[in-house]
């Protein structure tokens, strides 16, 4: 199997973690770094949580990149009141290592990074901070990456922190605008209209723990805090993991389908953080996303749940029709 090579841009969170788990240990993927900025969490406070998740998962090898601390423009406005004040449900779980962020930030790393052609692709999980940070350093990285896939946005589903505006894009409505006008090659948009069909269920938690049980019981652990917001704001039974979806569509593009289409992000007012996705090709204007519409989720829990609890997909696959 030849690994695809990839940076991971996220601010963990808790489903930044659980794509982290899924990310580092898929065996389709180079993870090349990863870099932070903030977000669900204060950025220092998603760099301890990404060495923890990689301690976890024995990939310490892996550098990681600190990045923006504020958003380009605007205040800075975490997610903690989603994710709990440490960013993993109030759990507060300890870390041994020593391993330290690069001395290198992560918009310097990335600009470097895509100086020429690569084979390196990204996968961002955050706000766009870092990535149009770079872009000001580095105008040419959209067409010197492989693939670029952003979990953020939404096209039909309602907003998740506004009427009409994601988290990602409202935290920082300028750098996504920047990204959708100068990034120069195609984003792939999973947005809410996807994400929202990934429910992580008090019975997919059980059965993780039958699985795996020490991996099982962080699992409920990290997200208990996640789930009961989930029930507090929506009536959801479980929570939605939004960003696990962005890592194993890049493995498997067949998971999820879409369209193409222009696609630009509201900066101002109270529709702040909007995708406006130009479906009907009113602006004419050359397609710049991929938006995705439709997802296939026992393909996706079937892969996350093999690659996190160390077990086989095709059983998996079958325990979810069981379960279901």
């Amino acid at each position: 199997m030849q690994q695809r090579k990839v940076i991971i841009d996220c601010d963990p969170g808790i489903d930044d973690t659980l794509a982290l788990m899924l990310a580092v240990q898929a065996p389709e993927l180079d993870i090349v770094g990863i870099t932070v900025v903030c977000g669900n969490v204060p950025v220092e406070l998603g760099v301890e949580n990404t060495l923890r998740c990689l301690e976890r998962c024995e990939r310490l090898d892996i550098p990681v990149y600190q990045g923006a601390a504020s958003p380009l423009k605007r205040t800075f406005v975490s997610a903690q009141d989603t994710h709990g004040m440490d960013g993993l449900g109030e759990t507060y779980f300890s870390r041994t290592s020593e391993k330290t962020v690069e001395t290198q930030d992560a918009a310097t790393f990335l600009a470097e990074t895509f100086a020429k052609p690569t084979d390196i692709s990204i996968i961002a999980l955050g706000p766009l901070t870092n990535i149009a940070q770079a872009l000001q350093k580095n105008p040419q990285l959209g067409e010197h990456l492989q693939r670029f896939v952003s979990m953020g946005g939404t096209y039909k589903s309602h907003g998740n922190c506004s009427p009409v505006a994601e988290y990602n894009y409202w935290c920082d409505p300028d750098a996504a605008a920047c990204v959708y006008e100068q990034l120069s090659c195609m984003i792939e948009m999973i947005g809410l209209d996807v994400t929202r069909e990934i429910v992580f269920t008090p019975t997919l938690i059980e059965y993780c723990k039958r699985i795996n049980p020490e991996i099982g019981q962080y699992l409920q652990a990290i997200t208990r805090f996640y789930v009961d917001f989930h029930w507090q704001q929506e009536h959801i039974l479980g929570c939605v993991i939004n960003d696990p979806l962005a890592v194993a569509y890049f493995i498997d593009p067949t998971i999820c389908t879409g369209f193409k289409s222009f696609t630009a992000v509201e900066t101002t007012s109270i529709s702040m953080g909007q995708t406006l996705v130009d479906r009907y090709d009113f602006w004419q204007k050359p397609a710049n996303s991929k938006i995705l519409t439709k997802v296939d989720t026992y393909s996706f829990f079937g892969k996350f749940l093999a690659v996190i609890l160390h077990a086989q997909e095709e059983l998996i696959q079958t325990d979810l029709k069981n379960l279901r």
